[in-house]
């Protein structure tokens, strides 16, 4: 009996001295490093801001080894560790002890889509209904159902003419975007030729001014430009060069996706166009589920950047540590993530609102 007493006082003190946590999950007390592929990236691109009195907010993206985005996460996909005067190590912060969410981002990030159409001769002849239809699928797929100020879409055309033909400005109201796709009819253009490449440099320059306005003021802001076509450049108005430097030379905070249709476009030529994808549809068929997939990829670069906020339960100290580790399960295995800063306490107390 008293040795049943002694065993369960030594389990005791283990227990208060190394933590309470299920022997399954992947995290401990005190950080480390998991085992697995820790290969998440996030990038801090504002923050920790801190917001009396014991409100911190960082704003990051989610990407993961390849630079891929990854959206979608949710508030339990985060873990919280600090670390403060008294703690020998990055202690993990428990849901009853720190409560956080991942905020709007209107406040603070603006997301813009281009969508920009080939409306040449044999587009219009041949594929405009099913281009229409897969078009309307596609701002389905990207434009939230409520009015969301932070994601905004901007429809643009071109034929031959030496000009990229605005159809719809950049607005957050879906209804109006739908509108305008509804409005295109074979009449629209007067030049059947494909002047690709012009509407390629002028659709890089375009997204390079949205960008700039929407990061007045300190905001953060991300374009995607979604070029479809059916053919190769028939204009032969400016060099191929030209295009490819356009895409090559713009900001990194702009994406390029590219979808072809039919037997006629030049696979190669169009995944150097689309830099972070390319997908083909061999019939017009297919067209609608080729938008849908761009718009899986278009949303999850939209959705991959994160205002992760939550209630610190230190009261005190002007350096204390703090990291956030982001994971989530995949087909291969579980992936992990993380980034480390400090922040400073002062005049912390309880009362904080999320």
């Amino acid at each position: 009996m008293i040795q049943k007493i002694l065993l369960f006082g030594l389990f005791s003190v283990l227990f208060i001295t190394f933590g309470c946590k299920d022997d399954d999950l992947p995290f401990n007390d005190c950080f480390t490093v998991p085992n697995g592929n820790t290969n998440l990236k996030i990038n801090v691109l504002e923050g920790p801001t801190i917001t009396l009195p014991s409100k911190i907010s960082v704003f990051f993206k989610v990407t993961d080894a390849n630079n891929n985005p990854v959206g979608y996460l949710k508030e339990e996909n985060f873990v919280i560790y600090e670390k403060g005067m008294n703690d020998q190590c990055h202690r993990q912060i428990s849901q009853t002890e720190a409560r956080r969410k991942i905020s709007g981002k209107a406040q603070v990030f603006n997301h813009t889509t281009m969508l920009v159409l080939d409306l040449s001769g044999s587009v219009l002849q041949e594929n405009l209904e099913p281009l229409k239809n897969a078009a309307t699928q596609f701002i389905d797929a990207i434009m939230p159902d409520t009015l969301d100020v932070s994601t905004k879409m901007g429809i643009w055309w071109f034929d031959g003419e030496d000009v990229l033909h605005q159809l719809v400005p950049v607005t957050a109201s879906k209804s109006n975007l739908k509108l305008g796709i509804l409005a295109i009819d074979p009449s629209i253009s007067n030049d059947a030729s494909t002047d690709l490449y012009g509407a390629i440099i002028k659709s890089s320059a375009e997204a390079s001014v949205i960008l700039a306005a929407n990061q007045a003021g300190d905001k953060i802001a991300a374009a995607s430009v979604v070029i479809f076509t059916d053919g190769t450049d028939r204009a032969n108005r400016y060099p191929k060069a030209s295009a490819v430097a356009a895409v090559t030379n713009s900001p990194q905070d702009i994406t390029f996706f590219t979808i072809g249709l039919g037997s006629e476009i030049d696979a190669g030529e169009l995944a150097t166009f689309g830099r972070n994808g390319f997908v083909p549809a061999t019939n017009v068929g297919q067209l609608t589920q080729i938008f849908n997939n761009v718009a899986a990829l278009v949303s999850g670069e939209a959705n991959s950047y994160y205002l992760f906020e939550y209630c610190s339960p230190i009261r005190s100290g002007t350096d204390n540590g703090l990291i956030i580790e982001a994971f989530f399960n995949s087909s291969n295995g579980t992936k992990f993530g993380n980034f480390q800063t400090t922040f400073d306490a002062t005049g912390f107390t309880g009362g904080c609102q999320l």
